[in-house]
């Protein structure tokens, strides 16, 4: 190459590094790995293990929060609080959809599953209220107030046949809450994740061990304290919801007797059925959580018969047979989700 040729080369190359040294130094490439939050809610833990490159709990708190602006009867600033207290009838988008869930969970259950048994879990100590347990005409005066065919949803308002009756979905609010936050990570995309509240799940893709997530079913032993936590069972899951409900842990001993937490609105006094623990699963967690709780109320044979008719859902059970010995059943599909 003449020295001619030479100098226009050395310009270009000069040039060339002169512009590669004031571009801006690129980003190092964000590495996904998997994210764990924790925090409070609903006066229990929630938790969210998820794989993304970012962390997105603020968005899952905040999603959190609006279920408990709604549907909160512990928040006197919630709507479904403003509701009951009469103060309005405007009803927002969550509670509308919780409450057509309830409609049909209602529905399929024969009335086992009814949002407005609220005053008489109050009246048995479970709600706001402490003191002496009702007797049998209390229980029959608050059975007047409770039936879900006095509420009445007009578009985005609530009528009520019965001015003095309360909605109460907390057998339904922390699966509706875990599925708003899965909604927060279905919208970023992901793929591999798992929301808890309070034993309530929804699950799908695979934890970081690059296996199904486990879910534990607990042995029903009576432990109010929760502290006895041994596994009956441990299920894998990688898509869909499962909620459990059971009366061996909200308790209380009243003049000898056992008074568990499940109200039967049917009768208006604890449900004192066959099923210890009732695992539910189904597309939404909302919808497992309401059916986990009617299927306490039904009973084993019950429960069965109209698990014949919601081809939706897979369940497990913990029961007692006639001799008061534990046993185990569950649907076939559920079966094939137990990790042996």
């Amino acid at each position: 190459m003449t020295k001619r040729n030479i100098l226009p080369a050395l310009v270009a190359l000069v040039a060339v590094v002169g512009l590669l040294f004031f571009l801006p130094p690129r980003e190092k490439a964000s590495v996904a790995t998997y994210q764990h939050n924790e925090g409070t809610i609903f006066g229990t833990i929630y938790h969210a293990k998820y794989l993304c490159d970012e962390d997105l709990n603020a968005e899952i708190e905040a999603a959190l929060q609006k279920v408990d602006a709604s549907l909160s009867m512990f928040n006197p600033k919630s709507t479904i609080s403003r509701i009951n207290r009469n103060e309005t009838s405007q009803a927002d988008e969550m509670l509308c959809e919780v409450l057509q869930l309830s409609y049909r969970v209602n529905a399929a259950t024969g009335g086992a599953f009814d949002p407005t048994v609220a005053p008489l879990v109050n009246a048995w100590g479970f709600g706001f209220k402490e003191g002496q347990l009702p007797d049998g005409k209390q229980v029959d005066s608050l059975r007047a107030l409770v039936g879900l065919s006095a509420i009445h949803l007009q578009g985005d308002r609530i009528a009520k046949d019965k001015p003095l009756a309360v909605l109460d979905f907390s057998a339904i609010a922390k699966g509706y809450g875990v599925d708003k936050a899965a909604e927060v990570l279905r919208s970023h995309g992901i793929k591999d994740f798992m929301v808890e509240i309070g034993g309530e799940v929804v699950a799908e893709g695979i934890n970081e061990k690059g296996s199904s997530w486990r879910i534990g079913i607990n042995k029903p032993d009576d432990d109010s304290t929760s502290t006895n936590t041994e596994l009956q069972d441990i299920v894998g899951l990688s898509e869909g919801a499962i909620a459990t409900s059971g009366n061996y842990r909200r308790y209380y001993i009243s003049q000898g007797r056992k008074i568990a937490h499940t109200i039967n609105p049917l009768t208006g006094y604890p449900a004192q059925q066959d099923i210890l623990s009732s695992t539910v699963m189904a597309p939404t967690c909302a919808e497992a959580d309401g059916f986990a709780t009617a299927f306490m109320v039904l009973g084993m044979e019950e429960a069965r018969r109209v698990l014949q008719s919601q081809p939706r859902l897979e369940a497990y059970f913990i029961y007692t047979d006639d001799e008061g010995h534990y046993r185990t059943w569950c649907t076939e599909g559920f079966k094939s989700l137990i990790i042996k």
